[in-house]
């Protein structure tokens, strides 16, 4: 009866909040007022219906829709023959599956209005990229969106999709992924956003006595939307032989849409029943041409076994080979890959082209950045981000990882395929389901009962080892059942003690640091009610290629899934564990795109965000930190590149390299690397990462007093009075790569600022007349107790906050930066300082950047960028920095820092500042690949 009188609740209350939402604004945020009269008019409505809701906590539900806000997008793109038709075709046909997919999202996904109206906004700029479906003659258009993992690519994508169907494109084939559990995931989402109908029952919309009709096509008053799909969300459901030889839709009346895995074989079918049925023998070739027919490609997860890893351009891959094939069976065709982890894609050679193939899958007309909601908990929030700007505040990581550094004796970071984990589950990976089973209550406790509940244990790679791992669990999980169960001994009572103790101790103090209103805050008598009934649904399943258990959230979706998921491979890609709150995870891998791919716990956690929890070890925290910041720095690199208008061709792709030995994705994936420069053309090189052991310190102070004696032997510095810093001014290439960088001892573990490298860059540049007359500053501080002598003068160490992202050690200390954004513009002329203040005022105001207050910003000093960009070739610039040690390091001298600004050369440094391979460790093949 309780259950059906909170159903009842739950209904009037979605009721009230669909109302109300009808009544906000649609093209923008809403204002306070605003809010207030779409609350009182749901009330009223919902009031002359029968229906009677709260109006505060309907006013809660419709904040909660309109406070997250998203930033625009950004792109390279190549406009190279290309035709812009999206403005004139949004007045001059009609858009029906876009709108009622539209409505769908707002309506029965409930999702944030600037989250919608976002999606509306980067769909077209993808759509408007590509070509229109009704133009006539050969054409062919190739892009890549760059999102975030568990971010809602997949929601994009089907938005996308339905653009595309309303446009004109009537054959749409997705990649959804190299299994079939992906694959049949991505195919109920696209029966839901834009079919309209269940698969496993129906062909197309219209099929004569078929009304499976679910998603978008179950909102009453939507139209019936002539469309079809040979490929169904059974897990068997994917285009095989058999529905090759019986497929006899005509294609070109109305949209036909296939979700296929990436297979050879699939691949290879699909371009056999459509070439057969509609190709053209080509007169100069013999093959078959589909001529009048536009394809539209969405390729999910690009980087994983799209890209052609073989060493012969002439015999790629078979994946590879075959989607290439496809796309060049047809005269028009348009591809779009998703991916959050896109290294591997941009490596890609540009000019690789098969007669027999065609063209590689290179994203030559555009590569675009897809921003996240803010309440996407994503890296940045997990594991804290540096500020890339010095105005900027850091992100610091929400309280939500915990250690399991306790298990090495029950699973060894290396074992083999027929190891049997032995003895007790360690006391980490108890935690992790204690926390599990209080998160389910606590959900429970909210009115979130009937919402899906996950956990994830991937643990190994191997599939033997993981239904193992999975029995330990179960049994854990059936004696707190059986404990809880026991009324008459003194079980029941430990059990609950403990997992009190451990609420108090954990879930409230970190509840804590959340926002009342997106962490409701609940009594532990609450949660206590909700313990047995939690436990009493979750079930413990190994997720494999071997085993027969299935993630069905589908089915169970009125009452909800708790699974705990014991896994590897299959887990760590695409595959979406809703609501995923505790993750333990152990599996290290080598390259940023793996270990990204694995991070199943980021996404939306929705009234639960603070349940949240991440088991793993300090090395895998480290290793997510850097590659945190890798990865922002290379979606600003898009953003900048794309403010100067360079096109994907053009953008050298830079990706900080790792202190930990990770590299960037595997080596097979990267024989290209030679096109991705490690170059200092146009950066900056700054030091912030300083050993104190070893007599490194001693030994760098020594290098900066030798080097200043050198410089004294061109002339005496020139003070600076305001802060007492010392200028040299026309020092050569040669004194600067030899009194300095020869000399300097960096943390040898930080390959991007290798000074032996800068020095090499340095005399080669000055080879063609570049770089040859330095300025150089020794940085010093007024308001000081402290001084050193450098050159007869005495210099005050400047104080540097150390980096609250990174773990500090005995062995290094860090520090969030070395530059003062101010120091780096000091030696430019009052001209070219004007022009670099005036375009990073216009790149601020273009990306409509906002404080933390919501105003915009506008810089009072020009960018980092913006300054190396107005340098002359001859205007290098060099800052030495004399900064105070921690005080825990206890030394007799201070650190030395630099940074080293570079103008843009003019040299081709394509060929002369590769990315050398002995620079990365090796990936073992094992770590791509599962067992399974």
């Amino acid at each position: 009866m309780e259950a059906s009188v909170d159903s009842v609740v739950r209904d009037d209350m979605a009721y009230a909040l669909k109302v109300a939402v009808q009544l906000l604004p649609e093209d923008r945020q809403a204002t306070s007022e605003e809010v207030t009269k779409a609350v009182t008019g749901g009330v009223m409505v919902a009031n002359l219906n029968g229906v009677m809701v709260d109006a505060a906590e309907l006013r809660k539900l419709v904040e909660a829709r309109t406070n997250v806000f998203q930033e625009s997008s950004a792109a390279l793109s190549d406009d190279t023959d290309h035709v812009p038709w999206l403005p004139d075709a949004k007045n001059d046909r009609p858009w029906p599956f876009w709108l009622r997919y539209q409505r769908y999202l707002s309506w029965v996904r409930n999702m944030p209005l600037s989250v919608v109206r976002s999606i509306d906004r980067t769909t077209d700029d993808v759509l408007g990229a590509l070509e229109d479906p009704r133009r006539s003659g050969k054409w062919r258009r190739t892009g890549l969106v760059i999102g975030q993992v568990q971010s809602g690519k997949t929601g994009q994508f089907i938005g996308l999709a339905a653009k595309a169907a309303d446009a004109g494109y009537r054959l749409i084939v997705v990649f959804a992924g190299i299994h079939n559990d992906l694959r049949s995931q991505t195919q109920l989402r696209m029966d839901e956003g834009l079919l309209g109908f269940d698969t496993q029952y129906q062909l197309r919309s219209d099929q004569e006595g078929a009304n499976r009709y679910i998603g978008v096509g179950a909102l009453s008053g939507e139209e019936r939307l002539a469309v079809a799909s040979l490929t169904n969300s059974a897990e068997q459901g994917d285009f095989d032989q058999k529905t090759a030889s019986k497929a006899n839709l005509p294609i070109g009346h109305f949209p036909i849409v296939l979700v296929v895995k990436k297979h050879p074989r699939i691949i290879d079918h699909l371009r056999r029943w459509v070439t057969e049925n509609h190709g053209v023998e080509g007169l100069k070739t013999g093959r078959k041409i589909v001529r009048e027919i536009p394809l539209f490609v969405i390729d999910d997860e690009a980087d994983n076994a799209s890209i052609n890893t073989s060493e012969i351009d002439d015999d790629p891959t078979k994946i590879n080979a075959c989607m290439r094939e496809l796309l060049s069976s047809f005269d028009r065709a348009a591809y779009v890959g998703y991916t959050a982890t896109p290294y591997a894609n941009i490596y890609i050679d540009p000019d690789a082209k098969n007669d027999a193939v065609g063209e590689d899958l290179f994203p030559e007309s555009f590569i675009r950045t897809l921003p996240s909601p803010s309440n996407y908990l994503g890296p940045e929030r997990l594991f804290g981000l540096t500020a890339y700007r010095e105005e900027e505040d850091d992100i610091e990581p929400l309280p939500l990882v915990r250690y399991a550094q306790d298990t090495a004796s029950w699973i060894p970071a290396k074992h083999k395929s027929d190891y049997r984990p032995t003895g007790n589950l360690p006391d980490s990976l108890v935690d992790a389901i204690h926390s599990f089973v209080l998160a389910c209550a606590t959900r429970r406790a909210r009115g979130q009962e009937y919402e899906h509940n996950s956990m994830l244990v991937h643990v190994t790679r191997f599939t033997n080892v993981q239904h193992h791992v999975t029995e330990q669990v179960d049994d854990y999980v059936r004696m707190m059942r059986h404990s809880l169960q026991d009324r008459y001994g003194t079980s029941s009572e430990q059990v609950r003690k403990e997992l009190r103790e451990f609420w108090e101790k954990d879930f409230e103090t970190t509840t804590s640091h959340f926002p009342k209103d997106e962490a409701p805050r609940v009594a532990w008598e609450q949660v206590d009610a909700e313990i047995l009934p939690a436990l009493h649904k979750i079930q413990v399943k190994a997720i494999n290629g071997v085993a027969k258990d299935a993630l069905d959230y589908y089915t169970t979706r009125k009452t909800g899934l708790y699974v705990i998921a014991v896994g590897g491979q299959k887990l760590s890609r695409g595959l979406t564990l809703e609501g995923l709150s505790i993750s333990y995870y152990l599996r290290f891998a080598k390259t940023y795109d793996t270990l990204l791919q694995m991070g199943r716990w980021f996404g939306y956690r929705p009234g639960y965000e603070d349940l949240c929890r991440l088991y793993t070890t300090a090395e895998l925290e480290s290793a997510y930190q850097e590659i945190t910041e890798a990865t922002d720095e290379l979606r600003r690199e898009v953003e900048e590149m794309s403010v100067l208008g360079l096109t994907p061709r053009q953008f050298g792709l830079k990706v900080r390299t790792s202190s930990l030995g990770l590299t960037i994705t595997a080596a097979n994936k990267m024989r290209q690397g030679t096109r991705v420069r490690l170059s200092y053309s146009g950066e900056l090189a700054e030091t912030t990462t300083f050993p104190l052991l070893g007599g490194v310190p001693e030994k760098n102070f020594r290098t900066l007093q030798s080097f200043a004696e050198k410089l004294l032997q061109y002339s005496e510095p020139q003070p600076d009075p305001a802060s007492g810093s010392l200028v040299w001014s026309g020092i050569p290439a040669e004194t600067v790569a030899a009194g300095f960088f020869d000399a300097y001892k960096a943390d040898p573990n930080v390959h991007r600022i290798r000074p032996d490298a800068l020095a090499g860059y340095i005399r080669h540049h000055a080879k063609f007349g570049e770089l040859d007359r330095w300025t150089v500053r020794v940085v010093s501080r007024r308001e000081t107790s402290s001084s050193v002598d450098v050159a007869g003068h005495r210099i005050g160490p400047v104080v540097r906050a150390a980096s609250k992202t990174v773990q500090q050690s005995v062995e290094r200390h860090v520090v969030k930066r070395v530059l003062s954004p101010r120091d780096e513009g000091l030696d430019l002329d009052e001209e070219q300082w004007k022009t670099a203040l005036e375009r990073t005022k216009r790149l601020a105001r273009k990306k409509n950047e906002t404080k933390r207050n919501g105003e915009l910003r506008d810089p009072a000093l020009p960018s980092s960028l913006q300054i190396r960009m107005q340098r002359r070739l001859d205007q290098p610039l060099l800052l030495l920095y004399v900064i105070e040690p921690p005080d825990s390091a206890k030394l007799q001298v201070p650190l030395v820092g630099f940074a080293a600004s570079f103008p843009k050369s003019n040299i081709d440094s394509a060929k002369e500042y590769v990315v050398n391979p002995t620079w990365f460790s090796q990936t073992d093949s094992d770590d791509a690949e599962e067992d399974e």
